[in-house]
């Protein structure tokens, strides 16, 4: 009887210890991006207090190619006027983590205070690894969303995993495979469906999307799906595929980077390609893939 009742009490405690376990791991996460930004203030310049928390093999999405490394990240950034003087500072709103507690993502608000003043206010989203010396990023986007005024939103809800598991470097390369491959499905879905239907179809309930939204961050797949393509087109405009990524030994989480190019070359002058960041989340390490926030 004794075993019987020891056995219930570690069943009922054990995902108790996993919520517990993740949430620390977030809230680590949360704290290394907080202290960056604070240090933000005491940089030279707005690019040097993104080379603080830079890897060495950080990937920054932007024109028609992705910038793969740190120094050709921060060369991108100091050749911006808002990159060059004054401040930039910057607080998330949300967090995720791995079931590993290697990786995670943080998105929210970034101020710059040099530049056009109708692009100093901004979003951001970056994807966070944990290497020895503490958690960095390796992928790393912005953009500015035009509103007037500072943004209150407060916190939102972590991003949790489902399970716990410790770190297995050998799974990686499967991950990879896997994200890889639903990346490619939804690109192929969406030529035979539309944007707007393989958004919906591709997303989260808590997905978001960066650029759309104003000041807001859109969130879910239907939002996000709503604005993706209103027309209600059946075929897309654009395919795309994964050039790089980096996913957990848990398998649970990943970004996935690459180039978005037309079907056809286009007549209105905007670029026939350019590059994306989207982060994937699933509830078990071989569940379907899901994106999370791109």
């Amino acid at each position: 009887m004794l075993r019987i009742i020891a056995a219930l009490i570690l069943l009922i405690a054990a995902p108790t210890a996993r919520a517990q376990s993740a949430q620390a791991n977030v809230d680590s996460l949360l704290a290394a991006d907080r202290a960056f930004a604070a240090a933000a203030a005491n940089a030279p310049t707005p690019a040097d207090a993104l080379a603080a928390m830079f890897d060495a093999e950080v990937i920054v999405p932007g024109g028609p190619a992705l910038t793969i490394g740190r120094d050709a990240a921060l060369a991108l950034f100091r050749a911006a006027p808002a990159w060059q003087s004054g401040q930039v500072s910057w607080r998330p709103v949300r967090g995720g983590v791995s079931a590993d507690g290697t990786q995670g993502f943080t998105y929210g608000y970034l101020a710059v205070t040099a530049g056009p003043a109708e692009r100093r206010a901004r979003k951001y989203l970056a994807y966070w690894v944990r290497r020895s010396e503490g958690w960095r990023v390796v992928a790393w986007r912005q953009v500015p969303h035009g509103a007037e005024g500072t943004p209150t939103a407060g916190m939102t809800a972590p991003s949790l995993p489902g399970f716990a598991t410790a770190p297995d470097p050998t799974a990686v390369p499967r991950h990879q495979a896997s994200l890889a491959a639903a990346e490619q499905a939804f690109s192929d879905r969406a030529q035979r469906v539309g944007l707007a239907a393989a958004f919906r179809e591709y997303g989260r309930a808590d997905a978001i999307n960066l650029a759309a939204g104003g000041a807001a961050f859109v969130t879910g797949a239907e939002a996000i799906s709503a604005g993706v393509d209103a027309g209600g087109a059946t075929t897309s405009p654009v395919r795309w595929s994964t050039q790089r990524s980096v996913v957990a030994s848990s398998g649970d989480l990943g970004v996935s980077l690459g180039v978005i190019r037309r079907n056809q070359p286009g007549t209105d002058g905007s670029p026939d390609a350019f590059s994306f960041f989207t982060i994937w989340r699933r509830d078990s390490p071989n569940g379907p893939w899901r994106y999370i926030a791109e």
